[in-house]
């Protein structure tokens, strides 16, 4: 397709008072295609990479696979795991296989894909694997565990989610902030006495967590105020669960982009909200409404 087909079915799709806005951004993707044609191979049949559009053509999932196993270049292993992760088969057994490995890859940014990767398509199987990598020495992958851990239910991952809350064990706000929201799964008595206490933290990230986790396992809103939080917390005829209500874990979601509106088949990357993976059903219960 050439610059002027592109020009003309896109000012077509986009409405007159913005057509002169994206003017320039049609140049650019006309410009890609003139350049892309006269870097490809000479030799190559006619027909073929003649399309503005094959410049934005995902990788084939060989090709992704291949990257996903290079042992020589790291990002391209971390590139070739994304594609496969977003990919509609990404939890196929061999993949899975894929990720399990690369969660013990010598590049932290692999890691952190593999981790996400196992959190997206795993199963409960992989909860060890995520809570080990709360301890990792590098923050991307201890958020990403963090992450991944309000995908994936667990009992074993309580107490190492606790760990993470604390200042002196985690300095990461971004991690902090993503275990109090992961503990919104687990209605015992020590999650909600420690989120009451990370109320105080000092970022505001940590405490809107910890408030969106105490809401969801109480069914309560005291607010950022700790102290009315302890109080209802060890009235003798408070039930703390009375009023707890399903967790459902935060997903990704934006617009598309001018980019992916012209080109459908690259829309954003948006999740569907659901609850953890082996996490029992539960039915929601009614608020009490003590909450101010």
């Amino acid at each position: 397709m050439l610059m002027a087909d592109i020009l003309a079915v896109a000012m077509h799709l986009i409405p007159t008072r913005c057509s002169r806005a994206l003017t320039p951004l049609l140049c650019a993707l006309g410009a890609a295609a003139v350049l892309g044609a006269c870097a490809r191979d000479r030799g190559a049949p006619r027909g073929q990479g003649e399309s503005v559009f094959e410049l934005f053509t995902p990788p084939s999932p060989a090709i992704a696979a291949s990257w996903a196993t290079d042992p020589f270049d790291a990002d391209k292993r971390l590139r070739g795991l994304l594609l496969l992760a977003n990919a509609p088969f990404g939890g196929e057994p061999p993949y899975l296989r894929m990720y399990e490995l690369a969660t013990e890859d010598g590049d932290p940014g692999v890691r952190a894909v593999a981790l996400r990767a196992l959190a997206m398509h795993g199963t409960t199987d992989h909860a060890a694997m995520l809570i080990a990598g709360l301890t990792d020495a590098n923050q991307l992958v201890r958020w990403e565990a963090a992450r991944g851990l309000q995908r994936v239910h667990a009992e074993s991952a309580i107490g190492p989610l606790i760990d993470r809350l604390s200042p002196d064990r985690e300095e990461s706000t971004q991690v902090r902030s993503a275990a109090a929201r992961a503990l919104g799964q687990y209605a015992q008595v020590r999650v909600v006495e420690r989120l009451i206490g990370v109320l105080s933290d000092r970022s505001l990230a940590v405490n809107d967590s910890a408030l969106a986790s105490l809401r969801t396992l109480t069914g309560e809103d005291f607010g950022y105020d700790a102290r009315a939080w302890f109080d209802w917390s060890r009235h003798p005829q408070t039930d703390l669960f009375a009023g707890r209500t399903p967790y459902i874990f935060p997903v990704f979601e934006r617009d598309p982009t001018i980019v992916e509106m012209l080109l459908p088949w690259f829309g954003p990357p948006n999740e569907i909200a659901a609850q953890p993976i082996g996490m029992p059903p539960q039915e929601s219960v009614a608020p009490a409404g003590r909450g101010g």
